[in-house]
């Protein structure tokens, strides 16, 4: 039976993709800037928002990463959550 998903958990899901896209391109920029530290403050805010995001999503809906990434509530609930492709 799959999960009810409220319209929070869409929100979620958006600002963690959305973070997670300005992560990549920040780390692409500072491969090729090393020294600018401006990029760095930024990215460095930018990973500490994106925790705050994952562990409110977390806390309501269940893990985002496998092999230790993510702790998992009792009862293990892996196979509730809807898969990527499901929402």
């Amino acid at each position: 039976m799959q999960k009810q998903l409220d319209a929070q958990y869409y929100t979620l899901l958006q600002e963690l993709q959305a973070i997670d896209f300005v992560l990549v391109e920040l780390t692409l920029y500072l491969d090729t800037h090393p020294l600018d530290s401006a990029a760095i403050q930024q990215f460095n805010q930018c990973s500490v928002h994106r925790q705050e995001i994952a562990k409110r999503y977390e806390a309501e809906y269940g893990p985002l990463l496998q092999f230790g990434h993510s702790f998992s509530r009792d009862p293990w609930d892996w196979v509730e959550a809807p898969w990527p492709w499901q929402v």
